[in-house]
């Protein structure tokens, strides 16, 4: 068994992260996304150190994460495709708005959302992990069961 097999054998979240740089929206979708604190709320998501979203996200220094539920997996599959054009042209005809207070885009029939300012940015091998405090809950209006990431796969739980 290899380590990704063994990590694949772990179900974790599926959530679409977005940044709006003034010149353009990026997004991708992560399933390395986690509550790290209550009190203060802070969050960590982690992303590829090699890859245009971790340079974004450290330039701007802040995010929206819109979490998926079981019947957004074509929009995960969009997020996550190389290559992806602009998240303004992913979310075409998709129900969305912008985050009060960081102007990226959040995903109307998301299971929740949160609006992120990063506090601290971490080197981990070939990752980045950027630690940041909830600024804000943008109101959505997704219901049912979890999309979530298992064996290489997505899934619905819940």
């Amino acid at each position: 068994m290899t380590y990704l097999d063994a990590m694949a054998a772990l179900a974790t979240g599926v959530a679409v992260v977005t940044v709006a740089d003034g010149r353009d929206d990026v997004g991708a979708t992560v399933s390395a996304f986690h509550s790290v604190s209550v009190d203060p709320p802070i969050v960590s998501v982690s992303v590829s150190a090699a890859g245009y979203m971790a340079e974004v996200i450290e330039e701007v220094g802040a995010f929206a994460v819109s979490v998926l539920g079981a019947g957004q997996r074509a929009l995960a599959g969009r997020f996550a495709a190389e290559g992806r054009p602009s998240a303004r042209l992913l979310v075409s005809g998709q129900p969305h708005h912008r985050g009060e207070r960081t102007r990226a885009i959040v995903l109307d029939d998301a299971l929740s959302a949160l609006e992120c300012s990063v506090r601290q940015r971490v080197e981990v091998g070939d990752h980045v992990v950027f630690f940041a405090d909830v600024t804000g809950l943008p109101a959505v209006s997704g219901t049912g069961p979890s999309l979530v990431r298992w064996s290489g796969r997505y899934h619905t739980v819940g």
